[in-house]
């Protein structure tokens, strides 16, 4: 028997110390240490120490103006979150566990003033054996936070970052600095006698000919003597099929089931989001349940063939979905938010709907973030929205080479394997890739600044080995863009080494000119980036601007220069001769601009199909209040006029485009 305690129902203070000033005072109960530099504040679990403190007063917000330089001294303290635990939680005896899917980043767990143990990386689950250290009554829980790594971010050597946080909390070109600190994903205590399920994993397949689903459901558990597990798939409360096994045989065999009748899962825009549960009940000698745990899942099958016109050695960037061909169209997603510990289901849901009803139908989730949060995927199979997972490595600029060290090789490992293990069940999962524009440059090697990385490379390889022995029904690409050339370049077209590609990100010169010649003579088999920069809209702009001015929209205002790569003021200028009068006129002329450019390029990506396997925008939403950005979607997560009108081409068949 097993019982989940939910530490989201505590009540939880957090305090800040100087590095190590907590250990000095010899890590007592935060609330009677008199020499804090922050004193106990509330703070929600999950949640970020950023909220914590903002909404205690302590700092400001960091979206306003230029605030978020004044909240960067809240990486260097250590932070200590404690809560009290129930006695009654622990009447029954047994063994106790604090589980914890995700701490940002690493500390220390300690237990009426005593180490539990330790704890690094925020990609990967932490454990704890609270047992040895609980008192008859009035534990107390702490989760020490020390700094964490000073520079992860946008610029730099990927072949020297081998700290596992995101990357893109240190500052990108769409996001100021804020290095989130805290729990970031659900935490609870686990109370069990022994006799629980360990593991619980399953994936589906579905033959397009014959109508029928495969499942395929393994894991572990642990009972007593004539204990069984008991496997079903349901659709609703109707059992479709189910089966009993011996709880030790089900933690060495598999179960396999074929000719399944089943409905297909669609993308969105092709059919149905039909799911359905697979329930594991264990079962102690007398059939009585003592555990259970469940999955969601539906039945798809996906092929990749050779695009139209193809090179006979290029990678197949056609996909097909239960024998249906689908043109790949959506965004890059980022994080919600910077402080992504605080973002709900809610918050989720309401973004998720908006690429739905936009006629996404595949997000790809960037390496420079991190896993999303299982509600993520959830709501993806419900709303048929595809999802593309990248492990956490990025490019830098410098080099864009991951690490080749046998260290970090095995903890990416460890990660991926990770990864597969909590979201390989979920439909929506579309492929595996290595990670965002890493190519073959190690120390800036200009030879290789063109060439995306690929299984020659050890750490690709090993991903490859994991995903081949863990999920081995789902594609793995060593990374994105992929193929003999990164970039897309008007320069290689007709020579067939633009595969999956990325860019360009700006229209430059005449749309109606140059940029348009461009995207009709264009010969990749994929996009997986390409964008536009659009001003985001004035109300957002004049909200979040602090005690900056709102105008010049220009490289030589503070406010606009935090995110100067997307200032078009200059070709504003060249077009019309002149600067811009006011505020109003350059967002018009900035959105309208996004808008005609993202249109002509992807209505012909679109009329190539299949010639072109699909083609997503770089990026999604803002996470911060951009001035300007490539994105979509704006900051309150309202579609810009070029996202209104992406969704309009996204929701037309190829052949209405010609």
């Amino acid at each position: 028997m097993k019982t989940v305690y939910d530490l989201s129902e505590l009540d939880w203070k957090v305090a800040g110390f100087t590095p190590y000033g907590w250990d000095f005072a010899g890590r007592k109960d935060i609330l009677t240490v008199p020499d804090a530099d922050v004193p106990p504040v509330p703070a929600l679990v999950p949640g970020s120490v950023q909220m914590a403190l903002l909404k205690a007063g302590v700092i400001k917000d960091w979206n306003l103006g230029l605030n978020s330089r004044l909240c960067e001294w809240v990486e260097n303290r250590q932070w200590v979150y404690q809560a009290a635990l129930p006695d009654q939680w622990f009447a029954a005896g047994g063994r106790v566990r604090l589980r914890c899917l995700g701490l940002d980043y690493g500390g220390e767990v300690r237990l009426n003033g005593k180490p539990v143990g330790e704890f690094v990386g925020t990609f990967t689950p932490h454990v704890f054996d609270l047992t040895p250290h609980l008192a008859e009554s009035g534990n107390l829980l702490q989760i020490s936070f020390l700094p964490p790594p000073r520079w992860l971010g946008q610029f730099g050597y990927t072949s020297r970052m081998k700290e596992w946080k995101p990357r893109f909390n240190y500052t990108w070109d769409w996001t100021s600095r804020l290095v989130q600190v805290g729990i970031w994903d659900d935490i609870a205590i686990e109370v069990t006698d022994g006799c629980e399920i360990r593991e619980l994993r399953c994936t589906t397949d579905f033959d397009s000919k014959a109508k029928r689903g495969m499942l395929r459901v393994w894991g572990s558990a642990a009972a007593g003597q004539g204990s069984a597990v008991r496997i079903a798939l349901l659709n609703g409360h109707e059992e479709i099929r189910t089966e009993q096994v011996a709880a030790a045989e089900f933690s060495h065999t598999p179960i396999a089931w074929t000719d399944l009748a089943v409905k297909p899962w669609w993308p969105n825009g092709a059919g149905r989001q039909v799911l359905y549960t697979v329930s594991c009940k264990l079962l102690d000698g007398d059939g009585r349940t003592i555990d259970e745990q469940s999955r969601t899942v539906g039945f798809k099958h996906v092929d990749w063939r050779s695009c139209q016109g193809a090179p006979a050695d290029a990678d197949p960037w056609l996909c097909v979905v239960n024998g249906k061909r689908v043109f790949l169209q959506g965004v890059n997603w980022t994080p919600i938010r910077p402080n992504f510990a605080d973002v709900k289901e809610a918050d989720y849901r309401r973004l998720l709907q908006v690429y739905r009803d936009l006629n996404c139908n595949l997000l790809r989730v960037w390496g420079g973030a991190f896993l999303e949060k299982e509600v993520f995927y959830r709501l993806c199979d419900e709303m048929g929205l595809m999802v593309w997972q990248e492990f956490p490595l990025s490019s830098s600029g410098a080099d864009n080479y991951p690490p080749d060290d046998l260290a970090s090789i095995e903890q990416q490992a460890r990660i991926a394997e990770s990864y597969i293990a909590r979201r390989q069940h979920h439909v929506s999962l579309l492929l595996w890739c290595g990670g965002n524009e890493l190519v073959d440059n190690k120390n800036g090697d200009p030879k290789g600044a063109d060439k995306p990385v690929d299984l020659s490379h050890p750490m690709i390889r090993r991903l490859a080995e994991v995903v081949a022995a863990n999920d081995p029904g789902r594609r793995f690409l060593p990374t994105s863009g992929s193929g003999p050339s990164a970039w897309a370049n008007k320069d290689k077209i007709g020579k067939g080494v633009q595969w999956d590609v990325h860019g360009p990100w700006k229209a430059e010169g005449d749309l109606a000119g140059d940029w348009t010649d461009l995207w009709m003579r264009q010969d990749a088999l994929f996009h997986s980036e390409m964008g536009s920069p659009g001003a985001s809209p004035i109300e957002i702009i004049t909200r979040y601007r602090g005690d900056q001015p709102e105008f010049p929209c220009s490289a030589d205002n503070p406010l606009w220069r935090r995110t100067s790569w997307w200032i078009d003021w200059p070709a504003f200028v060249k077009e019309t001769g002149r600067e811009p009068k006011d505020l109003g006129e350059y967002v018009a002329w900035s959105q309208q601009r996004q808008a005609q450019a993202l249109s002509i390029a992807v209505t012909a990506c679109k009329r190539r199909f299949p010639r072109c396997g699909g083609v997503l925008i770089w990026m999604g939403h803002d996470c911060f209040p951009c001035t300007a950005n490539t994105s979509i979607v704006d900051f309150h997560g309202q579609p810009k006029p070029a996202g209104r009108a992406i969704g309009e081409i996204f929701g037309k068949e190829p052949k209405e485009l010609t």
